[in-house]
């Protein structure tokens, strides 16, 4: 088996495998998962502020500034 046959096998199982993941994303099966999926953005949590970084000021300034620059 020479490079240029090994290369047109690999080259097949690559535009296999994308016609494969391109039916499943389209198949009526994975349909309502994807649609929602694509209202996430829009949900609407309890716990919006539930994960909120608890180091960070709450005005929204620099901490930095206030402390100092240890780095130098």
């Amino acid at each position: 088996m020479d490079t240029g046959t090994f290369r047109g096998i690999i080259t097949g199982l690559l535009i296999l495998a994308f016609a494969g993941i391109t039916w499943w994303a389209y198949s009526k099966r994975r349909k309502p998962d994807f649609d929602e999926a694509a209202h996430l953005p829009f949900a609407e949590d309890d716990d919006e502020f539930a994960n909120r970084d608890k180091s960070a000021s709450q005005d929204g300034a620099d901490s930095r500034k206030s402390k100092g620059d240890r780095n130098t």
